[in-house]
């Protein structure tokens, strides 16, 4: 996040100096010069907000114009940017440029293409995030709050929300969840982390991780000192018998709806994988980061309730209301809880006040309401996602539609996903690329479509946009022929 201006004394920062050499140096020229250095010499950092003119002048004693006319100098030589409805800030780096100052308006190189439709994964509705419920919850705490909840946290979590969760966890998702089993965190990969050492800590060195995925997850095992295998996931979910191939005795998979493929871990693979487990002294890392979101039956319950003392079960609010709230929660196995507390003894948890929010949230029933409204929400959009993409994208299959938040779209064999999604980004468009997830390679050609943070008006324009691009130069396979094309 940028750093906004208030964390400036701008008086002091400025030099603006006398008129050098006994010449009359007009101000509004003294004030430019003075930001164009602090920029130059990075005490202005890119992405830093200026203050607004009459807050400016206000406090370095000049008249409003002398500011703005420093301000539109600046912008025209490329070291400020302005944006209607926005703060003026930096767009000038030391680092980025070189040290070459920037080439004035009319010389510089074309900007960014302007994002209008984001079908890339990963987000909610952040529109439809619950903002006076949570507010409401918020000053339920702040009213209710006793003196010593206000004091240093508790590492593994307030009491009242881990006691919380674990309800949550038992009537919704079908696990053997004890508030002493869990712990709070700041979100699944935060959670992961701190599973990973705990492992370590036990002697386990190697994890699998499915193959297509979540690049973070492998990136916070490797960082916990733990060897990675990928493992390949097809349309049953992961691969147990290559998975007994490896040496790891711990393996992350998303057993309800894995991402990016989507698919669902079939009843038999879940039975073997627990299988697996036990025979090697091993342990499941089930990620269960948006499996509420199920659309033809009601939710799989999850795995940690098969096997609880083989089974860390990693959860957050990320996906069914917003990351921005940094929650999530850890439910360990009995015998593992000590060791990972005693892994991670500097471990922070979120603020208690953002607990205590989020217990109040779920217990007056307003999370699962939340959710409820979210599904129907998500149902229509799926739909409605599916149906244009039949209409306008007739060479594409669709598959993953059964749960979650994303849709993958496999494209015909010699297609270039890679060239769709620049061609969709210079139209407005975001997309994503399933190599984007570390995919195997030589791979099938797919896009990952998310529909959280889109809205219904806008699936049918970005769809159309869509089209355009796989039917570019660039995306388009030489020769398109019946037998390229997949069918459903």
């Amino acid at each position: 996040m940028a750093d906004s201006q208030t964390n400036f004394a701008w008086a002091t920062l400025l030099d603006i100096g006398a008129p050098e050499g006994g010449r009359r140096r007009r101000l509004h020229d003294r004030l430019a010069h003075a930001l164009r250095t602090a920029i130059r010499d990075g005490r202005l950092a890119e992405g830093a907000a200026v203050p607004p003119s009459r807050a400016l002048a206000e406090e370095l004693g000049f008249s409003r114009w002398v500011v703005t006319e420093a301000y539109g100098q600046l912008i025209a030589e490329g070291y400020l940017s302005a944006r209607v409805g926005s703060a003026t800030r930096v767009s000038w780096s030391p680092e980025a440029s070189g040290s070459t100052p920037p080439r004035p308006r009319g010389r510089r190189a074309p900007a960014q293409p302007l994002i209008r439709y984001d079908l890339a994964p990963g987000l909610p509705d952040l529109r439809a995030f619950p903002r006076r419920r949570w507010a409401d919850a918020v000053r339920a705490v702040i009213g209710s709050a006793v003196h010593y909840d206000l004091g240093l946290p508790d590492p593994a979590g307030h009491t009242v929300l881990r006691t919380t969760v674990a309800q949550y966890l038992r009537r919704s998702r079908g696990a053997d969840a004890h508030a002493e089993s869990v712990t709070v965190c700041a979100g699944v990969t935060d959670g992961l982390l701190r599973t990973c050492r705990a492992l370590r800590a036990e002697g386990i060195s190697d994890v699998a991780v499915e193959h297509p995925g979540w690049g973070r997850l492998q990136d916070a095992a490797t960082s916990a000192g733990l060897r990675v295998h990928p493992v390949p996931v097809d349309h049953d979910g992961l691969n147990v018998d290559g998975l007994a191939r490896t040496p790891a005795r711990a393996v992350i998979v998303g057993a309800a709806h894995q991402f990016p493929t989507g698919t669902v871990l079939s009843p038999e693979r879940r039975a073997s994988l627990v299988r697996w487990a036990r025979k090697v002294d091993g342990y499941v890392i089930e990620d269960d980061y948006d499996a509420e979101f199920r659309f033809d039956r009601h939710p799989v319950a999850v795995m940690q309730g098969m096997a609880p003392g083989r089974v860390f079960l990693l959860g957050s609010v990320s996906k069914t209301l917003s990351p921005a709230l940094g929650l999530g929660w850890l439910v360990s196995p009995a015998s593992m809880t000590s060791m990972l507390r005693a892994a991670n003894p500097v471990a922070a948890a979120p603020p208690v006040l953002d607990q205590l929010a989020l217990a109040t949230f779920i217990d007056r029933g307003w999370y699962d309401a939340h959710l409820r409204a979210a599904r129907r929400r998500f149902r229509t959009r799926r739909d409605l996602l599916v149906r244009t993409l039949g209409a306008q994208v007739p060479e594409g299959r669709v598959s993953g539609t059964a749960a979650g938040l994303h849709i993958l779209l496999h494209l015909p064999d010699g297609a270039d996903p890679r060239g769709t999604v620049r061609a969709a980004a210079a139209a407005g468009l975001r997309l994503a690329d399933l190599d984007d997830y570390r995919a195997p390679r030589p791979t099938y050609p797919a896009l990952v479509l998310g529909y959280g943070n889109i809205s219904d008006t806008e699936i049918p324009p970005a769809i159309t946009l869509l089209r355009d691009a796989l039917r570019s130069p660039a995306a388009s396979p030489p020769t398109r022929t019946a037998q390229q094309l997949r069918h459903a």
